[in-house]
């Protein structure tokens, strides 16, 4: 029997509109929990706070995850905005519900 696996193609903000990162990831908990502890101290996430997790994606394959990730990170900031405020109009942290 096959594993089902899931891919994580998430943007994390640092506040209403403010500094956005945008990545991809198996397990979306652990990598915002990674985020939100500045893990990696010179990292662009932990150099601007970039730690509030305001949307995210399931893939089930990871080269359509990787796919994603490489287009959205291409798109204008206003698209990205908009796509967020889309599915979380408040920018609340979805990290508590996932």
């Amino acid at each position: 029997m096959k594993r089902e696996h899931h891919y994580y193609v998430y943007i994390l903000a640092s506040k209403r509109n403010g500094t956005l990162y945008i990545g991809v990831t198996n397990n979306l908990l652990n990598r915002n929990w990674q985020h939100k502890q500045k893990e990696s101290e010179d990292s662009f996430a932990a150099r601007y706070n970039v730690n509030k997790l305001v949307y995210y994606e399931v893939c089930s394959d990871i080269r359509a995850a990787i796919a994603r990730e490489k287009q959205l990170k291409n798109w204008k900031r206003e698209w990205k905005i908009k796509l967020i405020e889309e599915e979380n109009k408040i920018w609340r942290d979805l990290y508590n519900e996932f």
